[in-house]
């Protein structure tokens, strides 16, 4: 697969740790969003890309922690 930015074939992939933060002040109350995706590197150029899970998705959607279900007693 070639880069989008500048069309090289020298892509590899790589494990990643991404903490994503809302933006603004406002953003201090919102939740840290961790994801650990597979990157794909372009080691020409630099670009790098990867898929955030829905999960985690989700929380950058509304804005809210996801919360956990009630287990069964």
């Amino acid at each position: 697969m070639s880069c989008q930015s500048c069309g090289s074939v020298r892509n590899r992939l790589f494990n990643g740790e991404v903490a994503i933060h809302f933006p603004r002040l406002d953003g201090l109350n919102k939740p840290i969003v961790w994801v650990f995706p597979k990157l794909t590197v372009c080691l020409d150029c630099g670009r790098a890309t990867f898929i955030i899970p829905e999960k985690e998705l989700q929380v950058l959607v509304t804005g809210c922690a996801a919360t956990k279900s009630p287990t069964p007693s």
